[in-house]
């Protein structure tokens, strides 16, 4: 400041020397300082609803002059006398005067009785000595006040010449406009003034000022114009104003930029949550609707209903769950990235809806795995179970056929009266083919009960048909019973005339027995060459087709018997012949003919053949299952050990400190490009699993590995690789967000190794306590207190005597820091934010509160037009639409609570 400069602060700074020899050599200097001292006072009044008209009048009881002091200070000063009397005027005025004094500021020859009486030289001295104390010293000690009237850069366009160094150049209101161009050009067009025009320029100046600036008018254009040298302390008056118009609005905008971030960073957040509920809900209510689809265990009639079943189940795994994975996968990734944003921004954890969890969904998903692979082992069950059905209901009905086809016929013939007119030799011809019956029936025992056997397994196997199955076995056991009770009945008559009917034909009667059991084990022999079978692996195939060997090698035997009997059969035939005997052309003693014999023994030639195809057949298919176990075999035992080599290295990149996080990140996508190339293989290994289904094989010895156990490994290595380069990534975001280090990074990274033992890649509270103490922080007194590290000595002594000297309720209070989810574990995200926002600087609730007040004029409150005036749109509608009203004393209509939202959005209320 040059000596000009220093001189005219000295001057402004002593309202009372010279006032009466001011006054008196220009009376207008009287009218512009009344009017421009007025204007003044009613600008601070008018905020306490009030004004005055006439400033040596209006003043003279002190009250207004109390209420004025009161406003432009924010102070309350002593309580003011009511009364009317002179002595209640002159204690108020004192009491003005004992204020303005208690303020640092030396009254000179101002007197409360002065004032009182009206004193116009006086009161204009006082008015002048408050405004340089509360308009015009703080802008002096800046020293703004010199540069602000005498037209420094702060009042004129940057390229504008300055005005006149002297007061009096404010006379032409370029001065003026000049100070309103620099702060909003966009008000004023500069470059239009002309210096000629004193008139206009000051009339525009003090009508912009009014309009947007709320300053008032405080001179007449005519008054500054017809005055020689207008009136310094008017002027000076005047352009205070413009600075405290000025610098209240820097503060205003400096406050409106602060909301702006802090809004939104919490309309970010809060895009985040609703994406992340919903997200959630999609999956949750997924889940609840596929898991019944996979508990209804109602099982179908059929095999083709049953392999649909699985043909959808298979359709499920392979179409619809790999998207649900992609999405569970992407909703932690997105929950992760969520809680780290709000750590940043100094903001509470984020807690989803009830039901909605990370590990609520975790549990949904594990019941649903669960249900799922209980669905498929009941799919497999009922397919062998439906085979095995199948295959006891043919072998029902064929026994059953057999068995009806030889008791047709049975019961007629036992009810027969034919021994009552038979002669002796018929009598005995008829017991014998009598006791030839029975011994057929006993053969035929063994059918029966095997019958009932399948009946009774199919009943337990709950074949669908049980009730025709077991209708007709029990006709078959009724008819049995009536069989047996028939020939007994029948022996008895027989018996009871044996005694008359000697003659019996021991040929037919050798016949007989022989032909029976030949007979009979030619139809078992062709119900064994017509049995389906099921085999499963190449040894039971071996089996059935050693035993068909041993049945071919017993063909030569069985064929001599059969020689045998027809030989006999040949024998009766030669004695009927050469004795002429009256046989009636039929064997008494039984219905097998030598026809009969023949042509059963060549239907069972024929079977043979056709069974030795058979097995061959099956022996190739079993060949062809063997080596589809074997390839899924050889390509199992080589992908599992491939992904839990890969998880296990995956793990030891996210806790080893080579490099930098940039580094591991690379790393880790380089991994997850290499797993994602592996896909191809697991693809190949899918459809062989297929082809092995399809073949119903059921069980694999050349492997430990099933396509589950791959399917779920393969699910874990990708959500594992996602879910760790998250954690790296978020690692990134904090380091950059609070400004850590490397060497730092590398330190908490050391220190958290150390410290996890089982290297799960998290701390219990225990390891978590020791790694704090280990890294120099004492929250056993002071929850604030860092001490720097701590040697070997003091490390030990603070373990042995203090128990690690941290006190419960302060131990307590960063576990919930962090693990807001009271896991029981802290993961190293959680640590590393921590230790990062013990040293951060963040936007707090205060800040955010003071910057509203700042906006709001230091009111209590805030209105919806000095939102929509400060803050841009979509913000002001932000905090409209969520800020409560303000219910203070000194509320007014459409008044908002701005104190309560920005506690809100820390997360110390409810918003």
């Amino acid at each position: 400041m040059d000596h000009y400069d220093s001189q005219q602060t000295n001057d402004y700074m002593q309202p009372e020397e010279d006032w009466d020899r001011d006054l008196l050599l220009d009376p207008a200097w009287e009218k512009q300082q009344r009017k421009t001292f007025t204007a003044w006072c009613n600008s601070h009044l008018r905020k306490a609803g009030t004004q005055i008209e006439n400033i040596e009048e209006d003043f003279r009881d002190g009250l207004k002059l109390m209420l004025l002091l009161e406003v432009i200070s924010g102070e309350r000063l002593a309580k003011p006398e009511r009364g009317k009397m002179r002595v209640h005027k002159i204690s108020n005025v004192n009491k003005a005067l004992d204020f303005i004094a208690s303020k640092g500021v030396k009254l000179v020859s101002i007197g409360a009785e002065e004032i009182v009486d009206g004193n116009v030289k006086m009161t204009l001295g006082m008015i002048w000595t408050i405004i340089l104390r509360f308009a015009i010293q703080d802008i002096s000690e800046t020293p703004a006040l010199p540069r602000l009237v005498l037209g420094c850069p702060f009042a004129r366009p940057t390229d504008q010449p300055a005005p006149s160094l002297s007061p009096g150049s404010w006379k032409d209101g370029l001065g003026f406009c000049a100070l309103i161009h620099r702060h909003r050009p966009e008000l004023i067009d500069y470059g239009k003034l002309r210096k000629d025009d004193p008139l206009t320029n000051l009339n525009t100046a003090f009508d912009v000022a009014e309009k947007y600036l709320d300053i008032p008018k405080m001179l007449d254009a005519e008054d500054i114009v017809g005055t020689a040298r207008p009136d310094e302390k008017a002027i000076m008056t005047y352009v205070s104003s413009f600075y405290h118009a000025f610098s209240g609005a820097q503060k205003a905008e400096t406050a409106a930029n602060r909301i702006c971030k802090v809004l939104a960073v919490n309309q970010e957040n809060e895009q985040l949550m609703e994406d992340y509920e919903k997200l959630a809900s999609d999956l949750l209510e997924w889940i609840r609707r596929t898991i019944p689809w996979l508990e209804n265990r109602v099982p179908e009639n059929t095999m083709h209903a049953m392999q649909q079943k699985l043909e959808d189940f298979r359709d499920y795994r392979r179409l619809h769950k790999p998207p649900k994975v992609q999405e569970k996968c992407q909703l932690e990734i997105n929950f992760n990235t969520l809680q780290t944003k709000l750590r940043l921004s100094n903001r509470p954890a984020f807690m989803p809806s009830e039901g909605r969890m990370v590990s609520d969904i975790n549990n949904a998903w594990g019941c649903l795995e669960q249900v799922e692979k209980g669905y498929e082992e009941w799919l497999l069950n009922e397919i062998r179970r439906l085979e095995r059905l199948d295959h006891l209901a043919e072998k029902f009905r064929q026994k059953a056929s057999i068995h009806e086809a030889w008791t047709d016929g049975k019961e007629a013939m036992l009810r027969q009266k034919d021994y009552e007119t038979a002669t002796l030799s018929e009598i005995k011809a008829l017991l014998k083919k009598h006791e030839a019956f029975e011994s057929d029936l006993a053969a035929h025992q063994d059918r029966v009960e095997q019958i009932a056997a399948i009946a009774q397994e199919l009943n337990e196997l709950d074949y669908y048909d049980s009730p025709s199955v077991n209708a007709r076995c029990q006709k078959i056991c009724d008819q049995w019973d009536n069989l047996g009770a028939l020939t007994q009945k029948r022996r008895e008559a027989l018996e009871r005339t044996e005694k008359l009917l000697e003659t019996i034909d021991q040929l037919y009667l050798e016949y007989a027995k022989r032909a029976a059991p030949f007979n009979n084990w030619m139809e078992g022999a062709m119900e064994d060459l017509q049995d389906t079978f099921i085999v499963h692996t190449i040894e039971e195939i071996q089996g059935l087709t050693t035993a068909h060997e041993q049945f071919k090698a017993t063909l030569p035997d069985a064929d001599k018997e059969r020689l045998a009997i027809l030989g006999i059969h040949n024998e009766v035939s030669k004695i009927v012949q050469t004795y002429h005997v009256n046989m009636a052309g039929t064997n008494p003693y039984t219905t097998i003919t030598p026809q009969e014999i023949n042509g059963k023994w060549d239907h069972v030639r024929q079977l043979v053949p056709r069974r030795d195809q058979a097995l061959t057949e099956e022996h190739a298919r079993q060949q062809h299952n063997e080596r589809l176990r074997k390839q899924f075999g050889a390509q199992a035992n080589v992908i599992g050990p491939w992904i839990q080599t890969k998880m296990e290295e995956i793990g030891r990149i996210s806790i080893e400190m080579h490099g930098t996080l940039e580094d591991q990140l690379s790393h880790l996508r380089q991994y997850e490009k290499s797993i994602v190339n592996y896909k191809p293989k697991i693809d190949q290994l899918e459809g062989d699993h297929q082809l092995i289904q399809e073949a119903l094989i059921f069980d694999n010895k050349h492997t430990n590995y099933t396509m589950e156990h791959i399917r779920v490994g393969w699910e874990q290595l990708l959500t594992t690789i996602a879910r760790t380069i998250n954690e790296v990534e978020n690692q990134i975001l904090t380091r950059d967000a609070k400004g850590i280090s490397q060497e730092q990074m590398n330190e908490f990274r050391a220190s958290f190794n150390h410290f996890d033992r089982d290297h799960s890649g998290t701390l219990g509270p225990e390891e978590f306590k020791a790694c704090l103490i280990s890294l120099g922080y004492d929250i056993g007194n002071d929850p604030q207190k860092k001490t720097g590290m701590m040697d070997t000595d003091d490390f030990r002594a603070c373990l042995i005597s203090m128990g690690y000297n941290m006190g419960e309720a302060e131990f307590a209070r960063i576990m919930s820091i962090v693990d807001p989810n009271r896991l029981g574990v802290v993961t190293f995200q959680a640590f590393i934010d921590f230790m990062s926002r013990e040293t951060a600087d963040t936007d707090t609730a205060d800040q955010v509160m003071a910057s509203f007040k700042i906006l709001a004029g230091d009111k209590n409150y805030i209105t919806m037009e000095e939102l929509r005036r400060e803050l841009p749109p979509d913000q002001a509608e932000y905090c409209i639409a969520r800020m409560a009203p303000y219910t203070g004393p000194d509320s007014v209509p459409g008044a908002l609570d701005y104190m309560s939202f920005s506690t809100a959005l820390y997360g110390e209320s409810d918003l």
